[in-house]
């Protein structure tokens, strides 16, 4: 049970990390969350879709697997908690209301397709595909396809018929999208216009199902915050110990007696969070992952004592292009491990 008696406020990075998140004193009500889901639940009623799905704090962004309800990541109800998750995984999901009210539509598209078991229709099927479809670690996307709706940054339609129906759903529920027009002459606006249709069923019959199972709720999590960030930050990836080296000498050169220029770390060190940022944005991948590389990258930098041979801008043109096709490269291969979406876990425990 949630000790109602600590102060999340007044404890050190240190002293949180050591706490179970079981024993975190976190609830929705009153927090900035809770106006998030009170604006999700207004888009509904302007909808006029009665069904609303119960939302919790979980372990991260999740409908759990053929249950009505939504989870939020335990993170964003507590202001210290929030920071901790940018310290450890440099970014918050959900962090923004902005963010925030993206994931709570996506989340609803799947609360819905389960509470009224859309996903059983043979013409469901035809549209968007089989519920069936395995979900894999990785999957490979267009970027200019025009038969997916282009809703989260990683092109998430792309990646299983379930995601492609949610992505559906929260850009057909987002206020003033204006979908018909942004969509007009794509194959996606077949499913939106399917939407459009389940909709007048959404006003007038009642869910199969309109409670589901809270999994991963967080008063579950027995965890501490240090174990549930190592746990969080495993991925698969293999040490370069001088793998990078000869294409690092292709955008920079070796520092000698008579050459004197711009150290490259420093360089690198200068641009680091712009590079991060764009390389994480157009390949999909989290930007911890995307973080990781990059230290291992200046590392190797620093090493060799590498220096600019060409301008400043071209060198970090090069050095992102070159940190993209090594994430791409890992992505496709497997080589990377990327969580499974939560709503397809195994739902062996509360």
């Amino acid at each position: 049970m949630p000790n109602k008696n600590i102060d999340l406020s007044a404890l050190s990075k240190e002293e949180l990390l050591n706490l179970r998140i079981c024993d975190l004193p976190l609830k929705i009500e009153g927090t900035w969350i809770a106006d998030c889901i009170s604006k999700l639940y207004a888009e509904l009623d302007n909808k006029k879709i009665k069904f609303k799905p119960a939302c919790y704090l979980a372990d991260e962004w999740l409908a759990p697997d053929e249950e009505p309800v939504v989870g939020i990541p335990f993170f964003l109800a507590h202001p210290s908690l929030v920071c901790l998750e940018q310290d450890n995984m440099f970014e918050v999901e959900g962090g923004t209301q902005e963010w925030c009210m993206k994931l709570l539509r996506h989340e609803t598209g799947h609360a819905i397709n389960y509470a009224y078991r859309f996903y059983k229709r043979a013409k469901w099927r035809k549209i968007f595909g089989p519920f069936s479809k395995e979900y894999r670690d990785t999957y490979r996307f267009r970027p200019y396809s025009r038969s997916f709706v282009r809703h989260l940054e990683d092109y998430y339609a792309q990646y299983h018929p379930d995601e492609d129906f949610a992505e559906t759903f929260a850009v057909w529920l987002t206020p003033d999208s204006q979908w018909e027009r942004l969509y007009k002459g794509w194959r996606a606006l077949r499913k939106l216009r399917y939407i459009e249709d389940l909709s007048k069923e959404l006003r007038n019959s009642k869910p199969q199902i309109t409670r589901g199972k809270k999994y991963w709720r967080f008063s579950s999590l027995r965890v501490t915050l240090k174990n549930y960030y190592k746990r969080k930050r495993i991925f698969k990836a293999e040490d370069f110990p001088d793998f990078h080296d000869s294409n690092l000498k292709k955008i920079f050169v070796e520092q000698h007696k008579n050459l004197f220029s711009q150290p490259a770390d420093e360089l690198i060190k200068k641009h680091r969070r712009h590079i991060v940022n764009c390389v994480a944005r157009w390949t999909g991948e989290n930007k911890y992952i995307t973080n990781e590389i990059m230290d291992k990258v200046q590392k190797r930098i620093a090493a060799l004592h590498l220096v600019l041979a060409k301008s400043e801008s071209a060198a970090v043109a090069e050095t992102s292009v070159y940190v993209s096709t090594l994430v791409m490269n890992y992505i496709h291969t497997g080589r990377f491990k990327t969580r499974m979406p939560a709503n397809k876990r195994t739902n062996d425990h509360e």
